[in-house]
């Protein structure tokens, strides 16, 4: 079964081909639909042989499909020092882009 290993968004994937993942959002103006192409591929495996980047693989890239724009659930931080009167209250909600991937070459 073929795979490789990207990296994206400061993390690394192990995708192969139909792959459905979540990652961190990418700068730029991306639209549902659109397609992506990840060219900084670590590792990719056939099967048969395997090469491994120093530290990404040359004219090596992974495509894919974006599927899905959204935020991820609501993460509280709360800072308290009792006797001193001192609370904060902030909320996140993460940024995502989930895609599938399409081929590997």
């Amino acid at each position: 079964m073929e795979f490789a290993v990207i990296h994206t968004g400061g993390k690394q994937y192990s995708v192969s081909k139909g792959d459905v993942i979540t990652i961190e959002k990418i700068i730029g103006e991306y639209k549902e639909g659109d397609s992506i192409v990840f060219d900084k591929v670590m590792l990719w495996d056939n099967g048969s042989e395997t090469t491994i980047g120093t530290p990404y693989i040359p004219k090596a890239s992974v495509k894919a499909t974006l599927i899905e724009i959204g935020r991820l659930a609501k993460v509280e931080v709360v800072k308290y020092k009792q006797k001193s009167r001192y609370y904060k209250k902030n909320g996140h909600r993460q940024p995502f882009f989930k895609v599938k991937i399409e081929s590997l070459k």
